[in-house]
């Protein structure tokens, strides 16, 4: 099997998501992309392997998600 991650976007994929994996079915890889405390909010780039889903969340200050590759759902709240 195939384990290396396909590079989709110029993006850095960054290291395995150990810390939240126990909110998602596979494997996901997280990239801070900015540092600066001044933005008040995470700017990361996140990698999923196919088939990977997460559980039901919400970001208090909100989030933007852009797709760079593949297809992703999402629900917005009602």
């Amino acid at each position: 099997m195939n384990t290396d991650i396909p590079k989709i976007s110029d993006f850095p994929v960054g290291t395995e998501n150990t810390g939240y994996a126990q909110y998602f079915s596979g494997k996901s890889w997280l990239a801070p992309l900015t540092g600066n405390s001044d933005l008040k909010v995470p700017l990361s780039n996140v990698t999923f392997e196919p088939g990977c889903r997460n559980n039901w969340h919400s970001h208090t200050g909100g989030q933007i998600l852009i797709a760079v590759g593949g297809v992703g759902y999402y629900q917005e709240k009602g």
